[in-house]
């Protein structure tokens, strides 16, 4: 990226008088400590201007006061690397591709219990189904599949009644399902959706920037909840009490980092529930 920026430095597409049309613009990469919460985009203004990375309190909204009080727009990588196809092509040749409500492609990112883990791009609307089976080659050795982690860490544990699932904007919730990142970690037979939920909820509390009380305790009284549903010593109320304190993270939580925690909580303890009442006295 830095090489690219200096290329374009160099060709007078960027700075100042860009082709001698009166027009100036500056652009440089700045590099953050790679925390969680930063994927907010209040926390990344914050990192931004050299301060600790944490959410801020909206409103304010960014567009109106942001990066160093001025409107500011935020945007990912890969929504930005649509543009220059879209002003190529135009609008019409993009909304070829993809759904009527969701046109365009979308990156997903397969990795887990599959024969070809990798990030691939794909029409919006592709069926999970044709993402974990056709890019993804199937289950690995051999195996059936169980479970899939969709949308990231914060994101929904679905069995196979979900992979019909169009991945879109609209049609995952018809599954209980989410798009999210675009992150597909699929799990066979085999696997433990405890153990893959302590993980996420280990990463959760040392992810947690402490700025709100609810997802400070909270995300530690999971990890807690969870480590003892793990070594056998928990309870099926440990189980009800998980998911409620997921509700209060939910509504009370300064940002999306302990609002997103009742997805993956809810979803894993209902959705496969002979995993956790294995384990829980």
């Amino acid at each position: 990226m830095r090489k690219a920026i200096a290329d374009a430095y160099r060709c007078g597409l960027l700075g100042l008088n860009i082709l001698d049309s009166g027009f100036s613009f500056d652009l440089e990469v700045k590099e953050g400590a790679g925390g969680y919460v930063c994927g907010d985009e209040t926390a990344l203004m914050e990192s931004l201007e050299g301060k600790r990375g944490e959410p801020r309190i909206k409103p304010p909204y960014p567009t109106v006061v942001g990066l160093f009080g001025k409107p500011t727009v935020i945007n990912n990588v890969e929504t930005l690397a649509n543009v220059p196809s879209i002003i190529a092509k135009g609008a019409d040749w993009f909304r070829t591709l993809g759904t009527e409500k969701s046109p365009g492609t979308k990156i997903f990112t397969i990795l887990g219990d599959v024969q070809f883990p990798g990030a691939v791009e794909a029409p919006m609307g592709t069926s999970l189904a044709e993402i974990i089976f056709g890019y993804g080659g199937g289950i690995r050795g051999g195996r059936k599949f169980k479970a899939a982690l969709l949308g990231g860490a914060a994101g929904i544990y679905v069995t196979d009644t979900a992979l019909p699932a169009k991945m879109d904007f609209d049609c995952p919730s018809v599954y209980a399902a989410t798009l999210g990142s675009g992150a597909v970690l699929v799990m066979s037979e085999e696997a433990s959706v405890v153990e893959s939920l302590y993980a996420v909820l280990r990463f959760f509390e040392h992810e947690s920037c402490g700025q709100c009380v609810p997802c400070r305790a909270g995300t530690k009284s999971l990890f807690d909840l969870i480590k003892k549903v793990r070594a056998r010593q928990g309870a099926r109320e440990d189980l009800d009490r998980m998911i409620k304190v997921s509700e209060v993270l939910w509504s009370t939580s300064l940002c999306p980092l302990g609002q997103s925690l009742i997805m993956p909580v809810k979803s894993a303890i209902e959705n496969f529930p002979d995993d956790f009442l294995s384990k829980a006295q």
